[in-house]
C-alpha cells in the first residue's frame, strides 16, 4: 500500500466510525457505520443511524393527510430498518395481492383447442425454437382473437395466421392459415421476372383489418430488398 492508500483509509475510519457514545448501551453497537452500507445489510436489526426525515415534503404531507394517513394502499414506512428488510416487506404484499387472482383465473383456464404445428425428431437433444414472432390481437368488433406466428426452416416465406373465438364454443372459418409471399411482388419491385423469394422478418397487426409485415429478400447479397406491406384480412 501506498502512503496515499494509507491515509484514504485513515480518513475514513475517522469520517464514518466516530465514537458515539449513545449507542454504549446498545450491544456490538458502538461505532457509526457507514451510512450507505447499513441499508443492504440483509438483516432485520435497527439502523445504526438512520435518516433524518425532518422536513421531508412527502412525510409532511401524509401527517397531514387524513386520508392517507391510514391508508392500506400505501406500503408502510421503517425509517429504523434496511433495504433488505423493507423489501420483504413488499414482496410479501405484492404476493398477497396476486395469490387470490391467481387462483382464480387458474381454476378457470382450460384448453380449448390443439393444434399440431410442425414435429420434431424425438432424437434431439434439446427442441429448437420453431416458432417465431407471436403477435396476439383481439378484434373486440368480431370478438376474435388473432396470432400472427411464422415457423422456421421450411416455412420461412410464409406467415401463420391462427383465428379463435372469444367464445371457446364458437368457432370460426378457416381457424388457421397461412400466406406464402414467395415472389408474388416481382412485378411491384421489379418488372423483370427474375425469381426472387422474400422472407418475413415482422409482422403487426396495423388494425382490426389490416396486416403490416416487413419483408426481406432471401437471396444473399448486397442491397437485399426490404418491402414494408399492408395486407388486408380478406
Amino acid at each position: 500500500m501506498t502512503q496515499k492508500d494509507i491515509t484514504f483509509v485513515a480518513d475514513f475510519l475517522t469520517e464514518h466510525f466516530n465514537e458515539a457514545p449513545e449507542l454504549y448501551n446498545r450491544k456490538g453497537k458502538y461505532f457509526n457505520v457507514e451510512r450507505v452500507g447499513q441499508y443492504l445489510k440483509d438483516e432485520d436489526d435497527d439502523l445504526v443511524s438512520p435518516p433524518n426525515t425532518e422536513g421531508n415534503q412527502w412525510f409532511n404531507f401524509l401527517k397531514n393527510s387524513t386520508h392517507l394517513k391510514e391508508s392500506p394502499l400505501l406500503f408502510s414506512y421503517y425509517p429504523e430498518k434496511s433495504l433488505h428488510f423493507v423489501k420483504r416487506q413488499m414482496e410479501g404484499v405484492i404476493d398477497q395481492c396476486l395469490q387470490k387472482p391467481a387462483d382464480v383465473i387458474g381454476k378457470s383456464v382450460h384448453q380449448a383447442v390443439c393444434m399440431s404445428l410442425y414435429k420434431i425428431s424425438q432424437s434431439e437433444d434439446s427442441t429448437p425454437q420453431l416458432c417465431k414472432l407471436p403477435f396476439l390481437w383481439n378484434d373486440k368488433t368480431s370478438n376474435i382473437h388473432y396470432v400472427l406466428f411464422t415457423i422456421l426452416e421450411n416455412s420461412i416465406s410464409k406467415i401463420h395466421i391462427l383465428r379463435r373465438h372469444t367464445d371457446t364454443s364458437r368457432s370460426v372459418s378457416n381457424g388457421i392459415l397461412a400466406v406464402e409471399f414467395g415472389n408474388i411482388l416481382n412485378n411491384s419491385i421489379n418488372e423483370s421476372l427474375d425469381s426472387r423469394c422474400y422472407s418475413c422478418l415482422d409482422a403487426h397487426f396495423y388494425d382490426d383489418e389490416t396486416v403490416t409485415v416487413v419483408l426481406k429478400e432471401s437471396v444473399e447479397q448486397e442491397g437485399k430488398e426490404r418491402v414494408l406491406a399492408q395486407l388486408p384480412l380478406s
